[in-house]
């Protein structure tokens, strides 16, 4: 077998994982579009909205009353989120991506962990203020 065909196995063993590994997630992971989201936020008290995108990003645009730490800072920030342990934390970044493994990891680490899905990009897209 020649090495450009094992590199070709390589890059397509690592797309499957992928693709299966954010397929998975999507399935564990409880996702909200911004309408629910937003009327859950409203409706229940013990709920909030987490920003994991980059201080640059968040300066863009926010959902009012969330809270911020980027998804590289969420073990390292641990402390801040003890807060929130009895809430259901409903993360968002720009597409609903990095906010989906944000969730992952809050909930690896005992947190009702959710996602929005699409994220601010479907929220400002949804006309919810």
């Amino acid at each position: 077998m020649a090495a450009e065909q094992i590199i070709l196995y390589v890059i397509i063993a690592l797309i499957i994982y992928y693709v299966g590994k954010k397929i998975y997630l999507i399935k564990t992971i409880k996702q909200y579009s911004p309408v629910d989201a937003s009327a859950k936020v409203k409706k229940e008290r013990n709920v909030v909205f987490l920003d994991v995108r980059t201080d640059k990003e968040r300066k863009q645009s926010v959902i009012k009353g969330s809270y911020h730490i980027p998804v590289t800072s969420i073990k390292e920030r641990e402390q801040e989120l003890k807060k929130f342990k009895d809430a259901e934390i409903i993360c968002y970044c720009r597409t609903g991506s990095r906010s989906l493994t944000a969730a992952s990891k809050l909930k690896k680490m005992g947190y009702n962990a959710s996602n929005l899905s699409g994220g601010m990009i479907r929220w400002n897209a949804s006309g919810i203020r």
